[in-house]
Formats: C-alpha cells, sequence, structure tokens
C-alpha cells in the first residue's frame, strides 16, 4: 500500500471573476503516475502552479509537500541555447548532486533518453524531438521526489511520442518517484498513468476517476481494455 505524498483539501482558486476551482480535494499516493485530463483552460495548468508554489489558492490546504523538491517538465523543452545539452543538465543539478557524481549522473540520463551523442552539442543544433529528450533527460536526472509533467508529448509525432513514453516508462520503474502528468491525450494517460482524474470545464470538479490495473509492459496503444477505457474517458471528456 503506497503512502500518502500528499493532499489537497477544499482547494478555491480564482483570478477575479473567474473561478477555477470550488471545493477541490484528492489525496495522491507516493510512487504512483496520476494523470489529470479536462478541457483547456479548466484549470490542469493552474493545479499544477498550486502544488509547485507558483500560485497560492484561496482557500482550502495543500499538505505533504512541505520541504520536498520538485522538477518540471512542460511542452516545449525550455532549455538554454547558450549551453550545450550536459550544460543545461549541469546547470539545474549544480548544488544538488556531489561533483564527483555530476558527469555520471548526466551521462546516465542522456544515455537513457538516447541523446548521450549530443551530450557537447547546442540546443539550436538539435531537432525538436532530440530537445524534447534533453528536457525528459534534465528533469529526470534532478534529484526530485515530485515530477510534474505538463503536456510534454503534445507537439511530438506518433512514433515519436510513443518511443519517449516507452522509454520513460522504464526510466521510472527502475527509479519510480511520485509523478503528475497534464494532458489532453487519453491514449497518453493509460499508457503512462496509475491513475487518471477527468476534470469538468471550469469551475473545475472531478467528474471521472480511473485506476489502469492493466501493467505498464503489456499496455500498447491497439490494448483492447485500453481501448475500452479511453472511449469512455472521451465520453466523460465530452459530456457536460
Amino acid at each position: 500500500m503506497n503512502e500518502t505524498e500528499f493532499t489537497l483539501e477544499g482547494i478555491a482558486k480564482s483570478y477575479g471573476d473567474l473561478l477555477v476551482f470550488s471545493g477541490l480535494s484528492l489525496e495522491v499516493k507516493a510512487n504512483r503516475i496520476v494523470a489529470f485530463l479536462g478541457p483547456s483552460g479548466c484549470g490542469k495548468t493552474t493545479l499544477f502552479a498550486l502544488i509547485s508554489g507558483l500560485k497560492t489558492h484561496d482557500q482550502g490546504r495543500i499538505t505533504g509537500l512541505e520541504g520536498k523538491p520538485l522538477s518540471y517538465l512542460f511542452q516545449e523543452p525550455r532549455l538554454l541555447d547558450w549551453l550545450t545539452v550536459a550544460e543545461n543538465l549541469s546547470f539545474v543539478l549544480q548544488n544538488k548532486i556531489p561533483p564527483v557524481q555530476l558527469t555520471e549522473r548526466i551521462d546516465y540520463y542522456l544515455a537513457q533518453m538516447e541523446i548521450l551523442p549530443y551530450r557537447d552539442t547546442y540546443p539550436r543544433k538539435l531537432s525538436g524531438g532530440q530537445r524534447q529528450r534533453v528536457a525528459m533527460a534534465r528533469a529526470l536526472a534532478y534529484p526530485s521526489r515530485l515530477l510534474l509533467m505538463d503536456e510534454p508529448f503534445k507537439s511530438l509525432d506518433l512514433s515519436l511520442k510513443w518511443a519517449l513514453i516507452t522509454r520513460f516508462r522504464q526510466i521510472w520503474a527502475a527509479a519510480p518517484r511520485t509523478v503528475l502528468l497534464v494532458t489532453h491525450d487519453p491514449k497518453e494517460a493509460l499508457l503512462l498513468a496509475d491513475e487518471i482524474y477527468v476534470f469538468s470545464p471550469r469551475p473545475a470538479v472531478i467528474k471521472g476517476y480511473h485506476q489502469i490495473t492493466l501493467p505498464r509492459e503489456q499496455r500498447e496503444p491497439d490494448a483492447l481494455p485500453l481501448l475500452q477505457l479511453e472511449q469512455q474517458i472521451t465520453a466523460e471528456l465530452i459530456r457536460e
């Protein structure tokens, strides 16, 4: 039984007259991958901002995150173009990893993402898919307790998306941590997550919750149990 990583209790958040959340509550277990789906503008990215502390909630309580390091993986790579691939990782790892372990850790995660031959290359010389591999290596290399992933596969073609999802699953299985994934794509969530929350339009409430019991190594894009769940989740997303 996984222990609780953190909880949200009665969270309310608004921007002026725009009410995003009103009484949102949920519990996230440690070392699980949890996906959040919902229509555009429902508050998924705001939820990440509240969890990461970039924004503050108006009401309610968030507990269990105190002192826990977080890493963030965005839809766009957000690499520093004046630094090499290896230096982009070193930049976020400095003072987090003993210097004698730094090169080994950087090379390990670059190798895991099959981008090690480009360690001394500047990001502007890489393809979009290669840049996203570097961003994923950077987020994974950071010694975080919690990894936030905000639509990291959205701009990728299908074959590259499947390759990165497969690689991510392998890396996560070797060193589990708590992962939160925001996505518009039910298939991405089904291929990765242990649990899926489906949000309504704002003010967002949880209109669907699913636990995925099929082992990850058996999850393929055309697996029948996943296709059936995908239909159910899609229906929840389009139903008012």
